[in-house]
Parts: C-alpha cells; sequence; structure tokens
C-alpha cells in the first residue's frame, strides 16, 4: 500500500515537472518565436515626440502655434512629483517596484474576470507595457501584441531608468481635446503649468487615460469626477497625499476650461492670420511637413503686430469704401430655421455653428435676423446679451445698398432692413459710436467684400517683412493675395525698364518720342495708347515715368530689347529667372507676377542697388534651442573684440550682391520721388521724402502702388478675384494711394525717414523738365530740375532723342512747349489686338477687339 501511494505521488509529480518544464519550453517557444522580428526598444533613448512648433513676434509674444499632436516636451527633472505621482496611482502603482510587468497585477485582472463572469474586464498594463505600445506597436488587441509587450517592456526596464520611462510616458499620452502629454493637457483644461496644478487637478489629468475620447469635462462631468477621485484615494492610499488632503481635494468640483471656470489658452492668442499661414507655408515646405508640424520649432518672425494690425485696418478700409460705394448687398452668409429663432440657446448655437461667418474682423460680429418690423430687423448678436427692448437695425441704416436679386439683377434702391435680409437670415453687424465720446449709437449692416487686395511692407536694408495682409479677412478666404495671387503689375512695372535703360547709357534728361505705335503681331494688330488718349512728342526719359506714358516705354523697351529688360526683371525677382516673356506688351506690366515680388524688387531701388531677400522669419531654433535658420548673415566687424580703440564702433558689413549700380539706383529712385510730386502718386503726402509708382492695367482690373522712404518700402494692389473691371475711375493712385499713406503715416514715427543717399560717381545738372535742355546753374522756375549724371555721361541732353526704330511723326516744335500734344482717335474698344484683314473689295481694314486678361494686348495704363 505504502509503495502504490509513493508511486501514485511520485507520477502525479513526475507528471507535473514534466509539464511544467514542456510548459516551460512552449513558453520559452513562444518568447522565442516573437522576439525575433520586434523593433528594437534602444531607439526610445533618442526617442523625440511630436512637439508643437510656436511662432513668435520680434517682441518674444506668442502669436500662433501648429502642430499635428499638441504636445509641449517637458523633461522628467521639470515634472512635478505631484503629477508623477498621480498618474503612477492611477495608471501602476507598483511602477517603482516591478521589472517590466505586474504579475500581482495581472493575476488580479485575471481573478477579476473570471470572478465576474467576463463582465468586468480591466487591463493589467504597467507604465512600460503603454510606453512599448504607444511607441513601438499597435494598439491591436491579439496575445501576439501583449507577448511582445511584456517583451519590451522587460528590455526597457534594463535600458532605460524609472524617471527615464515615465519622462517617456508623461509627454507622450493622449490626454483628450487633441493635448498630447500632461504639459499640453494641463494648458488645455486648466489653462496652467503642471507646477501650478492642485492635486485634484492633477488627478484630474491622470484620470484621463483610461478614455480619453469618452472623458469629457462636461459631457462627461459625473464619470471624470468619479475616476478623479479614485484616483485621490489611491495617491492617499499609497501615500502621497495624507487623509485630510485626500477629502477636502474630492469634496472640490470638477473645473475647467471646457466648463468656462478658466479663461481658454488660445483666447490669449490673436487669431491666425495671413502673416503666420504664410510662415506656415515657406517653413513646412523648407523643413517639410513632419518636422514644421512636429518638430517643436521656435520661430521668430519679422512681424511687428502694431504694423501688421494697421496694415490690416487699411486695406480692410479701402476694401469697405469701395464696395459700399458700389451700393449692391451681398451680405446673407446663411440662414436659421425659423423653429430655431423663438429660443435663444437654440438660435445662439445655430449662429456659433455657421464657421463662414468671419470673427477675425475687429468690431464685427455675426448676427440673425430675429424679426423685420416696420423696416427695422430685431437682430440677435453673437456674444451680446439681449435686452427687454431688443437689438435693432434702423431702416436707414439699409438706404445705402440696392439688393442683389436671384436673377442676378439689381433691386431698388432699399427703403428698409426688410429690402434686404428676411428672418432667419445670418449677417455681419458692427456698432456704430459716436466720434466724440465713443458712445453706442445704432446697429449698422456690414458685408465682407467681393473686391479683394494684398498690402506688404518690408525693411529695405534687411528684407524683414514687418506687415504682410493677404485680404480682406483671414477667416473668410485663407487665400494670401500678397503671396500667391498671380495678376498683372501694369505701369508699376515700368521702374524696371527705365533702370535697365539708365544702366545702357541712357539718362533720366534723354529724349523718347511719345507718339503712335502700330505693331503688327500674331494676334494681330496692337496699337497701343497713352491713359489721356493723346500723344506728346519728343519728352525727357524722366516725364515718361512721372507721367507713366506707355507709348515712351515702349519705345525704350524696343530700343534697349526686351530681352534686356526680361533679364533685369528676372535680377530683382519680379519674375523666376527664365520665366518673363519678351513681349512687348509685358514692359507695360502684362505679364502676371505677385505683390511679394513687386515689394521685394523696389526694396532694391531704395538700398542703393543691393540684393535683399524678403523673410518673413529672423530665426529657426529646434527643439533643443539650436539655430537651424537664420536670415540676417552680415558680418559684424569687430562684435567679437573684448575692446574697441577709442572713438569707433562695430561696423556691419553687408556682404550683398549688387544688383545693379548705385547712380542707376539712385537716378530711378530720384524719378520716382517725381512720381510722388508731379505725377501719377501725388496723392502720397507723408513728411518725409517717398518715391513710388502707379499701376491701373486695362479696364482696371488691377489697380497698384508701390513705394519707399529711406527705411521702409510697402506695396499694395486692389482688384476681384476673378478680375473684372473696377470701374472707369478706378485708378492706383485713387484707390492704393490712401492705403500706403494710412500705413505709412505710423511707420514713419517709428521708423522715420531721410533724404535718400546720394552716392558716389555723379553730378547735379539743371534741366529743363519739359524739353530736357541743360540750364545755367542759377537758373530757377517750376520748370527747372537738378538732374542727376553719372560722371562721363553725355550731356548733349535735348538734341537727339529715342524712337525705339519706330517711324517717328513729329509735329512743329514750340519753343518751352511739347512738341506736340496731339489726340488720338477715340474708339470704345480701343485698338488693343486689332486685326487687320482684307475685305472683299481689296481693302485694307483693322478690326478692334477688346484686350481680355492675360493676353498679350493687356498691359499698363497709368
Amino acid at each position: 500500500m505504502v509503495r502504490f501511494i509513493l508511486s501514485f505521488f511520485g507520477s502525479i509529480f513526475s507528471f507535473l515537472v514534466t509539464g511544467a518544464i514542456f510548459g516551460m519550453l512552449i513558453l520559452g517557444g513562444v518568447f522565442w518565436t516573437f522576439s525575433r522580428d520586434l523593433p528594437s526598444h534602444e531607439q526610445l533613448s533618442q526617442y523625440a515626440p511630436k512637439t508643437i512648433s510656436r511662432v513668435y513676434s520680434g517682441e518674444g509674444q506668442l502669436i500662433d502655434e501648429f502642430a499635428q499632436e499638441r504636445r509641449l516636451f517637458v523633461p522628467g527633472e521639470e515634472i512635478p512629483a505631484l503629477v508623477k505621482e498621480a498618474f503612477v496611482s492611477a495608471e501602476d502603482k507598483n511602477f517603482y517596484n516591478h521589472h517590466g510587468f505586474d504579475p500581482r497585477g495581472i493575476a488580479a485582472a485575471a481573478y477579476q474576470a473570471v470572478a465576474s463572469g467576463g463582465a468586468n474586464l480591466r487591463g493589467a498594463s504597467t507604465i512600460p507595457q503603454q510606453v512599448t505600445k504607444n511607441l513601438l506597436l499597435s494598439s491591436d488587441r491579439t496575445v501576439e501584441r501583449k507577448v511582445k509587450e511584456l517583451i519590451l517592456a522587460t528590455r526597457l526596464e534594463q535600458s532605460l531608468t524609472k524617471d527615464q520611462i515615465l519622462e517617456l510616458y508623461l509627454n507622450e499620452i493622449f490626454l483628450g481635446q487633441n493635448s498630447y502629454g500632461v504639459a499640453a493637457a494641463a494648458q488645455t483644461y486648466f489653462n496652467k503649468t503642471l507646477s501650478e496644478l492642485a492635486p485634484h487637478e492633477a488627478a484630474t489629468l491622470a484620470a484621463m487615460p483610461q478614455a480619453p475620447g469618452r472623458y469629457h469635462p462636461v459631457r462627461a462631468k459625473e464619470v471624470v469626477t468619479d475616476r478623479r477621485n479614485y484616483v485621490l484615494r489611491e495617491m492617499w492610499q499609497n501615500g502621497y497625499i495624507d487623509e485630510a488632503t485626500y477629502r477636502s481635494e474630492a469634496e472640490q468640483p470638477l473645473r475647467s476650461v471646457q466648463n468656462g471656470d478658466f479663461e481658454a489658452f488660445s483666447e490669449k492668442l490673436p487669431p491666425r492670420d495671413y502673416f503666420t499661414d504664410e510662415i506656415r507655408r515657406q517653413l513646412s515646405e523648407e523643413f517639410g511637413q513632419d518636422e514644421f508640424f512636429g518638430g517643436g520649432l521656435t520661430i521668430r518672425a519679422t512681424v511687428e503686430p502694431h504694423m501688421q494690425n494697421l496694415a490690416a485696418d487699411a486695406l480692410r478700409e479701402a476694401l469697405e469704401d469701395y464696395d459700399r460705394g458700389r451700393g449692391i448687398w451681398h451680405g446673407v452668409i446663411a440662414n436659421i430655421a425659423a423653429d430655431q429663432l423663438n429660443d435663444e440657446a437654440a438660435w445662439r448655437g445655430a449662429l456659433f455653428d455657421i464657421s463662414e461667418a468671419p470673427r477675425d474682423i475687429p468690431g464685427w460680429m455675426p448676427a440673425v435676423v430675429l424679426a423685420v418690423e416696420g423696416g427695422n430687423a430685431r437682430i440677435g448678436i453673437e456674444g451680446i446679451e439681449e435686452d427687454a427692448d431688443g437689438h435693432w437695425i434702423p431702416a436707414k441704416d439699409a438706404q445705402w445698398a440696392r439688393p442683389l436679386l436671384e436673377d442676378g439683377s439689381l433691386g431698388g434702391r432699399a427703403q428698409g432692413a426688410g429690402d434686404l435680409v428676411k428672418t432667419g437670415d445670418v449677417v455681419m453687424v458692427r456698432a456704430m459710436t459716436s466720434d466724440s465720446d465713443g458712445s453706442f449709437i445704432r446697429w449698422t449692416l456690414r458685408q465682407v467684400p467681393e473686391i479683394e487686395g494684398g498690402f506688404m511692407a518690408m525693411d529695405v536694408n534687411t528684407g524683414r517683412v514687418i506687415a504682410m495682409q493677404g485680404g480682406f479677412s483671414y477667416q473668410s478666404s485663407v487665400f494670401n493675395r500678397a503671396t500667391q495671387a498671380m495678376r498683372q503689375p501694369g505701369s508699376s512695372f515700368k521702374p524696371f525698364v527705365y533702370a535697365a535703360a539708365l544702366d545702357g547709357g541712357y539718362t533720366p534728361a534723354t529724349i523718347v518720342v511719345d507718339e503712335e505705335i502700330a505693331i503688327n503681331t500674331p494676334d494681330g494688330m496692337w496699337r497701343p495708347k497713352n491713359s489721356s488718349n493723346r500723344t506728346y512728342g519728343p519728352t525727357p526719359l524722366r516725364t515718361g515715368i512721372e507721367q507713366s506714358r506707355n507709348l515712351m516705354t515702349i519705345r525704350v523697351a524696343q530700343d534697349i530689347g526686351m530681352e534686356t529688360v526680361a533679364d533685369y526683371a528676372e535680377r530683382f525677382g519680379v519674375y523666376p529667372e527664365g520665366q518673363m516673356r519678351p513681349f512687348l506688351a509685358n514692359s507695360l506690366g502684362a505679364q502676371e507676377t505677385t505683390l511679394y515680388n513687386m515689394v521685394a524688387a523696389y526694396a532694391m531701388f531704395a538700398n542703393g542697388g543691393e540684393r535683399v531677400e524678403p523673410t518673413l522669419v529672423d530665426r529657426v531654433q529646434d527643439r533643443r534651442g539650436r539655430t537651424i535658420y537664420r536670415h540676417d548673415q552680415r558680418d559684424c566687424v569687430g562684435c567679437s573684440m573684448n575692446a574697441l580703440p577709442a572713438g569707433t564702433s562695430p561696423e556691419i558689413d553687408t556682404n550683398r550682391e549688387r544688383v545693379m549700380d548705385a547712380v542707376t539706383a539712385y537716378q530711378i529712385t530720384s524719378m520716382m520721388e517725381g512720381v510722388v510730386k508731379r505725377g501719377s502718386g501725388s496723392g502720397v503726402n507723408l513728411p518725409v521724402p517717398v518715391a513710388g509708382k502707379t499701376g491701373t492695367t486695362n479696364d482696371a482690373k488691377d489697380v497698384w502702388f508701390v513705394g519707399f522712404t529711406s527705411n521702409i518700402v510697402a506695396g499694395c494692389y486692389l482688384g476681384y478675384d476673378q478680375p473684372r473691371t473696377l470701374g472707369s475711375n478706378a485708378f492706383g493712385g485713387t484707390l492704393c494711394v490712401p492705403v500706403f499713406n494710412a500705413f505709412m503715416r505710423e511707420a514713419v514715427k517709428e521708423y522715420g525717414g531721410s533724404q535718400f543717399k546720394v552716392p558716389e560717381g555723379g553730378y547735379f545738372v539743371k534741366i529743363d523738365r519739359f524739353t530736357g535742355a541743360r540750364l545755367p546753374s542759377d537758373a530757377s522756375g517750376p520748370n527747372v530740375i537738378s538732374e542727376f549724371f553719372r560722371e562721363g555721361s553725355d550731356l548733349n541732353t535735348g538734341m537727339d532723342y529715342i524712337d525705339g526704330g519706330f517711324e517717328p511723326k513729329v509735329m512743329p516744335s514750340v519753343d518751352g512747349l511739347p512738341l506736340t500734344l496731339k489726340e488720338l482717335p477715340k474708339a470704345s474698344e480701343g485698338s488693343y489686338g486689332a486685326k487687320a484683314i482684307t475685305t472683299s473689295t481689296g481693302q485694307k481694314k483693322v478690326i478692334p477687339r477688346k484686350a481680355d486678361f492675360g493676353t498679350i494686348s493687356s498691359g499698363g495704363l497709368y
């Protein structure tokens, strides 16, 4: 019997031992099989999580941020112990004791699952397991993934310290609301830094990993509160806080940004605008999308926020003035259903959801028409509380406009608000206030103009763009018309033609024939004309640019060659290399370019002919603070010395490429000063010397002005996105000059201005600006101008003239007056693009054809 019993238990023991051995072999085989193709855990020691890239103004103010995953990386030693303890208590209370996985936790989870019949399943993943899952594996709920997770977690514990693992975890984990990592989540939920968090707030963050998509502090307030209190209890039981702290913190209400208890961090940021979006566009192309949106870049922008606001206001005022001057109402954005208008909460919610209503225009607010009574419209306004009397648009505020009917025709002049809007319409409104004391007068209807435009200003010496506005409202249209819109520059291109001529031996007093021209092109007969529809005979070169004479410009371009003109335009960056077509019409600005290119090119006139590259960014640093881009490459001679000799100071060596001769740069600048004093830009009114040029294309589809002082260059263009005429009274000098004035008056106060620097290598001679004749040094009068000549240039002024090889038609001369002032034949369609034909009787006829946008016959008028 004893032998039998011993034999029985021996058999059981042998079976168990054998089973254990086979089990261990099988388990070892499984682990060996899954461990062969695992990703390397060692890469986690160099892991750099995706972090927010931030844009700062020149003063260090945060103005925008970009991220695919909104994460702020915080080194482990800077994460407060309270935050670490909260997450350890919530996710892995044995974190500091196990070696990658927690057998007791796994056993407890298995027992709970069996005891509940599968109804209560909970994870048993430790923090190292979660790190490997999030960073090295997928989220598939399979046995294979779990085995790999265990293997990698064990290996991770062997290669990294506990603090390093916790640093990875707390910076990587998703905590809802597009917040990754504890620092970003603290900002998102409480608008606080980690060091400012109270225990109940740290516990709230630690509650989120269980279900970040469902644990919303408003929609799931009770669930989140219960989970928060569970974390607090765990912190107490683990010895991280005492019982009194636990009970007092658990009684705190769940307060958050989403509940309206704290101001949102995003509300401190200015609305995204064209400037920072252009930085995104340029840098994401330069560094790549992944690096820009996830590299944690620190970007120091060149923008001056005050000047940016001035630019936006100046452009908006010009666009709105033009739009309201047309007197056409097109301001209805959407319509809210009638059944929502009787419930304030309902219509406010519906109004909030209308994203088409721009909210980045100062003073403008979306509103919904609640009722129309007796010509007046009662409105509900976003962000403005209702009162007993209600808010109203009076009838007289609508009488400036005519409604646009469904068939595209215009209705009669509105007599009341009901002629423009109906109940449920969503519109934009603004409070009209008294100029004297700022008191409220009434609410007024506003509309985003159909006309658009762009504005840009930059430093002529450094290329730093201080302001850029790409349209009326970024939220209405993100298309940046300062950098992306390809438009005809019109006559604002002419300075490059004249600069090429001056470099080729012309002087400002060179005589050019201003007479009719007819050119037979493959597209038909082209007969350009001056804006005045007149010709003026032999005229000094200066007058040609001051009065924007098209016929003179074409003759000059023909004489020096369009290839030369194209070379200059490309050298200045108006067009990419090899992209300017050598057609004569392009000398009048017929080929499209961007405002960005034009402003940058004009800066080279202003700085004496040195190349300057426009930039929106001063410097870019990576997540570790290393500078990876710096715009200013000038050398500071003497800056590295400990001491300088008495009476000396550091010098800045510009080391910039010279684009044009300094004498030529001064001559063209002086001629463009004449544009502002006596020509098409005479509306410019600033207390410092200014030079510039207007531009107006055929049918006034685009109007321009680009001008500069000794320090700042700024440019503006206006036009419809789908080009069409702005009207017979639209010119660069009437629409764009006011924008330039409004901005530059303030810019001059901040940046100053002086006389343009006169270079070496030339001298002044008094010239008759009407005839180009040389005058005595004591001559005076309105016809006298002191002209700058290059040393060695021919002073036989007023004797020879340039006709560009075209047949001259010169009227008899009259002393002291232009040689001719002849009016060309008028035709309603003009003679641009005219086609020469032979009739059935053998006669030659010219059939005029109206020029259209983008054709060879288009170009500058004035």
